[in-house]
């Protein structure tokens, strides 16, 4: 499957936010990931609808929106009318799996759903067909800047082999510790949406950083 690179706004220079968004579009960044956490679900509180209409505004990136938050079925339908192009919601949220899906998919926007770290590949299974990709953390949600958990490897490669018994075309996103080495783990165990933060907006050339994330592992 074809690779790519979704950059984690939470590592932008917030009060340069437009001018980090041009810098994306320079840097031929696939996405734009969106965090978005409620102080709740997650103990971190980041941003919300305004700052993505805003965002939306200011380009025609697509806007990986990811929903840390306890009722994800209640807000969908405003984060699809706010310029979301792929909303990821966490199973382990209150809202129920299957309804949240078909509220995302009514709005005409991608559906994915994310798993925490602790949680198996297959509490997911049952949602495969309905979904266009599946975010695994890398990382526990709620902050950017930590290191990757090994770990999750293995769940990578289980909804891998599934989605491939299945005949689905369905996305594996991972998010979090994502860099020039990681990234090599990661599209190995199957994963092909990397989400890279801190990475991409450190690197003197962000082009050249992202590139070696997309690149395809050698046959």
């Amino acid at each position: 499957m074809k690779n790519y690179v979704s950059a984690s706004v939470l590592s932008a220079d917030m009060l340069e936010l437009k001018k980090e968004i041009k810098k994306l579009e320079i840097s031929g960044i696939d996405m734009l990931h969106f965090d978005v956490m409620d102080g709740s679900f997650v103990d971190n509180i980041t941003f919300g609808l305004p700052v993505l209409q805003q965002v939306r505004k200011a380009t025609d990136m697509k806007l990986d929106v990811h929903l840390m938050i306890n009722d994800p079925l209640r807000y969908a339908s405003a984060f699809a009318d706010y310029g979301a192009d792929m909303i990821s919601f966490h199973i382990e949220s209150s809202s129920d799996t299957l309804a949240t899906i078909r509220k995302i998919k009514e709005k005409g926007v991608k559906a994915s759903v994310a798993l925490k770290p602790a949680t198996s590949a297959e509490e997911v299974f049952e949602f495969l067909p309905y979904l266009d990709m599946v975010l695994v953390m890398t990382v526990e949600p709620g902050f950017g800047g930590q290191d990757f958990l090994h770990g999750t490897l293995d769940k990578i490669s289980v909804l891998r082999k599934k989605i491939n018994e299945l005949g689905l075309d369905t996305d594996i996103e991972v998010d979090g510790g994502i860099n020039a080495e990681t990234s090599v783990l990661v599209k190995r165990a199957g994963a092909n949406v990397l989400v890279s933060g801190s990475y991409l907006f450190g690197a003197a050339d962000m082009a050249a950083a992202a590139d070696i994330i997309r690149e395809d592992l050698p046959c």
